[in-house]
């Protein structure tokens, strides 16, 4: 991994020519896979989300500080009257008295210029990169939520269903203990179990409203409104592989790609360092006019030129200094990379391995599980009904079919929280299966 890493950091400086002359970043409008209802909302929370906003108008103000920053400065004109004799301020008394304009211009070392440029243009590239990273962030947290509400509104169903089958059980204890065939405490048990039931209703009711409140933050609405939650999701069963979503994010995720640029803007800052040690150079033209002596005479104005540059006099304390500075900075932004780097290999080993687990579970209660608690649940109804086995073997026979099918649908809501979360490591919607 250390030497992909190294071999990686040698490539940035190879490609800092061609990033540069990329066109600005254009950004999906979902940058993670989802169903359409989904899709529809991220794009709702991305052209609401202010952060996003903010994020939009830095990039545009660094952009239009691109051709600033490869600009010269502006030049300088000055006036001037020299040698004005003072005790009579006459014009034709010396014929050294003068009325001077000058234009003066300071010119970069060669080179610098084009650094400057680079590393405005670099600046661009990297708040691109920051903006989408932001744009995956907020998208990833709204998919998790709307998840979360899919699996409270099937937890609500399967509550609503097991209310249902509950009652219906009552009412079966309740013949039965008429006619003498059952027990007083089958129907104490049964209404225990419902009066649980109501008491999940109302936290399974309460926990819905959270997560639309929190849904409806991350689309920045002013009012609430009810959020439609998913009602089938696709199988879970999608292709992964982890060196080749490792592979994916080197290239995609945002935050390592602006850790690149920031490393490029490290060496551009040690190039820069090094023109340092070259003087720039202000050029002045003045133009001297003179006017006519005390005969009529004219005489003959001048034309003056200069170059003025700045000696690195101290060296030691500045241009040394300042070297050693970007050196240690460049050095320090490589070693944040590789962090970056192994921090988020780490992080899409760990979840793509959570995904293929959970689509092994999933695979195990969809294929076994909940087929073997169905035929369970019925012979246990039949085997009550005529006296076979007890009322608490057949109510939780009944109940553990139910839980398995919400097991169920917590694995298929888990899987798809985690895609999100995998899509926002890598930088871009997984492939479809």
């Amino acid at each position: 991994m250390k030497a992909h890493l190294t071999n990686r950091l040698a490539r940035i400086a190879g490609i800092a020519a061609v990033t540069l002359m990329l066109p600005l970043t254009v950004f999906a409008k979902t940058p993670i896979w989802g169903p359409e209802p989904l899709m529809q909302i991220i794009e709702e929370g991305l052209a609401n989300n202010q952060a996003i906003k903010s994020l939009e108008s830095e990039v545009a103000a660094l952009n239009e500080q691109v051709p600033l920053a490869a600009s010269l400065p502006d030049p300088r004109v000055g006036f001037a009257l020299t040698n004005l004799p003072v005790d009579s301020f006459r014009f034709d008394e010396e014929p050294m008295t003068q009325k001077q304009i000058s234009i003066a211009q300071k010119f970069p070392w060669f080179g610098k210029l084009d650094l400057r440029s680079r590393q405005a243009t670099l600046a661009v590239k990297q708040k691109e990169m920051i903006l989408y990273a932001k744009r995956l962030s907020i998208a990833e947290k709204i998919a998790t939520a709307y998840y979360d509400l899919g699996f409270i509104a099937k937890s609500q169903k399967v509550n609503t269903r097991l209310t249902q089958m509950l009652n219906r059980i009552l009412r079966t204890a309740e013949s039965r203990y008429v006619t003498g065939k059952g027990l007083q405490q089958n129907i104490f048990q049964a209404q225990v179990e419902l009066s649980r039931l109501s008491e999940e209703t109302i936290t399974l009711k309460k926990n819905r409203r959270i997560i639309e409140d929190r849904i409806n933050g991350l689309l920045s609405r002013e009012q609430f409104e009810a959020i439609t939650p998913p009602s089938e999701l696709p199988s879970p069963y999608f292709a992964l592989s982890i060196p080749a979503l490792k592979q994916i994010a080197s290239n995609k995720n945002p935050g390592l790609k602006a850790k690149e640029i920031e490393i490029m803007m490290a060496q551009t800052d040690i190039d820069l360092a090094r023109k340092d040690y070259w003087p720039d150079m202000d050029v002045k033209v003045t133009y001297g006019q003179r006017g006519k002596n005390r005969n009529g005479q004219n005489w003959d104005d001048f034309f003056s030129t200069s170059v003025v540059m700045n000696i690195p006099l101290w060296q030691k304390t500045r241009q040394d200094k300042k070297l050693a500075a970007v050196t240690a900075s460049h050095r320090s932004t490589e070693q944040s990379y590789k962090n970056l780097a192994e921090s988020l290999n780490h992080k899409i080993d760990a979840t793509a391995t959570e995904i293929l687990n959970l689509q092994e579970s999933y695979l195990l209660y969809t294929d076994s599980l909940i087929p073997q608690s169905q035929q369970w649940a019925r012979a246990a109804i039949d085997s009550y009904e005529v006296g076979k086995i007890e009322f608490d073997t057949m109510i939780n026979a009944q109940i553990q079919l139910i839980k398995f099918e919400l097991q169920k649908q917590h694995y298929l809501f888990d899987i798809y929280q985690k895609r999100a979360a995998l899509e926002e490591m890598i930088g871009q919607p997984l492939l479809e299966k």
